[in-house]
Formats: structure tokens, C-alpha cells, sequence
């Protein structure tokens, strides 16, 4: 089975940058598309970003053109680069890798257990 942990969620002043990673520990990172979710306090979780094993992208309205999703096959991991941030960016950001199916097995999501971005002056 796989698990994803997430890092480098913290407080930034708005107009600023944070660089979100996700680390998968265990098999088959390179065939799964991974996606970008966050839930604001009150809110729904709300898909943010994704990107398939050929690394097409994926992006919500509200980030288009600030966040960009990236993939490190050799490192297991999946990256959120996020520019110009907003204080409505103001989320705990989680990592998924989607279900997978391989001959007859199948592989279930997966979930991070988050990572807090607060944007804020």
C-alpha cells in the first residue's frame, strides 16, 4: 500500500509563494494520477490540481495561471508550486493518488494527511 506525506505548508504574507511536496512511500507512483485537493475551514474539499502519469495537467479556475502541479517519478513525488497567493488560498492541502487497476489488481486511493497553508499579512 502506498502513503503519501505531505510538506512545506506554512504562513505566507499574500502575493507570495509556497512550493508544496508529496512523497509517496511505497509501489506504483509512476502509474497513478495524482491530484491536489484543500478544504478551507467551514468549506468542502475542492479539487485543486491534477496531473496523470504522462503529466498532463489539470487546474481549477480559481488557481489557473498562479499554481502549477509537477511530477518527480524518480523521487515518488508530486509537487504544488503556488505563486501569487491569496489569502482565499487559506486551506489545509491534501495529496491523492487515485485508485488504479493492474492485471486484476486493484489499488484504492490514497490520502495525505494534509498540510496547512495560511496567507495572511
Amino acid at each position: 500500500q502506498v502513503q503519501l506525506v505531505e510538506s512545506g505548508g506554512g504562513l505566507v504574507q499574500p502575493g507570495g509563494s509556497l512550493r508544496l511536496s508529496c512523497t509517496a512511500f511505497g509501489s506504483i507512483f509512476s502509474s497513478r494520477t495524482m491530484d491536489w485537493y484543500r478544504q478551507a475551514p467551514g468549506k468542502q474539499r475542492e479539487l485543486v490540481a491534477t496531473i496523470t502519469p504522462l503529466s498532463s495537467t489539470y487546474y481549477a479556475d480559481s488557481v489557473k495561471g498562479r499554481f502549477t502541479i509537477s511530477r518527480d517519478n524518480a523521487k515518488n513525488t508530486v509537487y504544488l508550486q503556488m505563486n501569487s497567493l491569496k489569502p482565499e488560498d487559506t486551506a489545509a492541502y491534501y495529496c491523492k493518488a487515485d485508485p488504479i487497476v493492474i492485471l486484476t489488481r486493484t489499488y484504492p486511493e490514497v490520502w495525505g494527511q494534509g498540510t496547512l497553508v495560511t496567507v495572511s499579512s
